[in-house]
C-alpha cells in the first residue's frame, strides 16, 4: 500500500465509494469537489498494490487558528478496516501539519459513530467538554445544527 496526496480528478473515484463504504448511508454530501481541489497538501490517499483507493483523509490547515489543522473526513474501505490505514493516514497528516506548525488537530464526529469514537481515543485525541452526555460521552448540542450533536476531539502533536 502506498500513500499519496490527493489530486483533483481523484473526486471522480472517491466520490461514489464514501456512500457504499457508509453502508447506504448519504455522505457524499458531506464531501464536496472543493477538499479535491483545495486542500491537496494536506489530504491523503492510501491505494493498495493494484492502484485502488483503499482509504482517504480530507484535511486543512485552519485559517483563522494558526496553530491548529482539522480532519474534516477519513473513509476507509471496509474489506481494508482494522489494518492500520486510518492510522498510517493520521500519521502522514500529523507529519505534514507539524512541518507547517501547527501543533493541534481538531476533528468531529456523530455521537452514534461509536468506532469514530474508539479510534480517536485509541489516537491519543481527547474529547472536549460538551454541554451533554449521550451514552456517557460528551457531547455538543445542535453543533452541526438543530439536532445534529457532535463530540469533538483535540489532540497536540
Amino acid at each position: 500500500m502506498q500513500i499519496r496526496h490527493i489530486q483533483s480528478s481523484d473526486y471522480y473515484t472517491i466520490s461514489p465509494l464514501v456512500n457504499e463504504w457508509w453502508g447506504g448511508r448519504e455522505m457524499s454530501d458531506m464531501l464536496p469537489k472543493l477538499f479535491f481541489n483545495h486542500f491537496n497538501d494536506t489530504s491523503f490517499i492510501v491505494e493498495n498494490d493494484e492502484e485502488a483507493v483503499v482509504g482517504f483523509l480530507i484535511g486543512f490547515l485552519s485559517q483563522s487558528k494558526k496553530n491548529t489543522a482539522y480532519i474534516h473526513f477519513v473513509g476507509v474501505h471496509p474489506d481494508y478496516r482494522n489494518q492500520q490505514v486510518a492510522k498510517k493516514l493520521y500519521n502522514t497528516f500529523f507529519k505534514v501539519i507539524q512541518q507547517k506548525g501547527r501543533n493541534i488537530v481538531r476533528s468531529v464526529t456523530s455521537p452514534v459513530n461509536k468506532g469514530s469514537i474508539a479510534f480517536h481515543k485509541q489516537m491519543g485525541f481527547n474529547i472536549e467538554e460538551g454541554d451533554k452526555e449521550v451514552e456517557g460521552i460528551e457531547v455538543v448540542s445542535n453543533y452541526d445544527g438543530h439536532g445534529q450533536d457532535r463530540v469533538l476531539f483535540m489532540k497536540r502533536v
